[in-house]
């Protein structure tokens, strides 16, 4: 090789040197292979992030999401925060222009006393609250509707040609179908404000409780059972047609004749010795103790026992006075005394207390929430005062609410 070739070969490596020699932004340092080192990345103390130096350019990652925290409302007299809806299990009754404790009863206050229409008052109460419905309905049968008084039944003569008809006497279709359409809305109601497993218990008559189990099924209730109140003293309520033949065109004599033919019968009007009790309760959507254990409704005590010797379980069948040793024995609800009414009571289907809290302690526990929507006098409230419930009682009539307050306060 002459020197010319080697000076050649020497420009050569030096421009191939300089070919590759690049100043980058985070070093200009050439290590000992002639080539540029990696880019050392420059830290900075910013809380999370990175800047990363390359050799083209200067790049940022993605921004780190932070999770969002939950704000709570807060409504000052300055400004609104973000809204954000909170529903309060709360609510207000309004009764006599004034606004009383809430209808839930969560506070001291454990007996409700409303003179208003049951169907305002039971909207206002809270879903899923009431642990049990005992009542007796108007049964919407000769002046006995929802709007009934004993002064108006007492002082109306016009019932028919006979001065005293015993109320309930006159036959009318048309007040049974009054009856299952206006238990139908109450029922509807009550569906919604009873807890899964509650019970709802309502007096009725022989001749209408067809009327009343209907419209509680209909509305969603399930139909459990029927209970038999069963007593002796009553009176019969068939009419003798006599009157009737008086005015027949008939002589004298066919009349008397006539008369002495049908002596013994009456309207069709048996005796009724019975009040049917009907026991619907709101469907659950589980086993009855995870029921239970959910809500406190749904199982029935058994504990509480009846008969003469207090020594026979629970029955559908139940009585407050002794006519027979049998019923006696296994069906018999301790007699009710002459002083529970009150002589200033002037409701003409007063309940048996011990009937109503044999009831209670059946269907019910201590604390639970019982409601009347036709508080009559108030047997209900008592009861619930005797055996440590909570009340609330609805009664439209003000002459039996001025009773109930009296019985249940007094």
């Amino acid at each position: 090789m002459n020197n010319k070739q080697l000076d050649n070969d020497s420009d050569n490596k030096k421009k191939n040197k300089k070919d590759k020699v690049k100043i980058t932004p985070d070093t200009n340092t050439i290590n000992d292979d002639n080539e540029i080192s990696e880019p050392v990345p420059i830290k900075e103390k910013k809380k999370n992030k990175k800047i990363v130096i390359t050799n083209d350019e200067i790049s940022e990652p993605s921004p780190i999401k932070e999770k969002k925290k939950t704000k709570k409302v807060v409504i000052t007299n300055d400004e609104i925060s973000e809204p954000v809806p909170i529903k309060e299990n709360k609510t207000v009754v309004i009764t006599n222009d004034k606004i009383s404790e809430p209808s839930s009863i969560k506070d001291e206050k454990k007996f409700i006393l409303l003179n208003n229409d049951c169907l305002i008052e039971l909207e206002k109460l809270e879903d899923n609250s009431i642990d049990c419905v005992i009542t007796d309905p108007p049964y919407f049968i000769d002046k006995l509707d929802n709007n009934w008084s004993s002064k108006d039944i007492n002082e109306n003569v016009k019932n028919s040609h006979i001065k005293h008809l015993p109320k309930g006497m006159k036959f009318d279709k048309t007040q049974i179908k009054n009856l299952y359409d206006f238990y139908l809305k109450v029922s509807k109601i009550l569906l919604n404000k009873m807890k899964p497993g509650g019970y709802f218990l309502s007096f009725s008559s022989p001749r209408l409780y067809h009327a009343i189990s209907m419209a509680c099924d209909i509305a969603g209730f399930e139909i459990r059972d029927m209970i038999n109140w069963v007593y002796t003293q009553t009176m019969p309520k068939g009419m003798s047609v006599d009157h009737i033949i008086e005015k027949i065109n008939l002589s004298d004599d066919e009349k008397i004749k006539l008369k002495k033919e049908y002596s013994n019968f009456k309207t069709p009007m048996i005796k009724s010795c019975f009040e049917p009790i009907c026991v619907a309760m709101k469907p659950i959507n589980t086993t009855f103790i995870i029921n239970e254990l959910s809500f406190k409704t749904g199982l029935i005590d058994f504990s509480h026992k009846v008969g003469k010797d207090l020594d026979r379980v629970p029955a559908n069948i139940m009585t407050t006075e002794e006519f027979n040793e049998i019923y006696d024995k296994n069906f018999l609800v301790s007699k009710p005394t002459k002083e529970e009414k009150g002589t200033f009571n002037t409701h003409i289907t007063v309940k048996p207390i011990n009937l109503i809290e044999q009831l209670i302690k059946i269907f019910s526990k201590e604390n639970s929430l019982i409601v009347d929507p036709f508080m009559g006098s108030g047997t209900t409230g008592v009861c619930c005062k005797n055996l440590n419930r909570k009340f609330i009682g609805i009664e439209l009539n003000k002459e039996y609410y001025d009773i109930s307050k009296k019985r249940i306060f007094d």
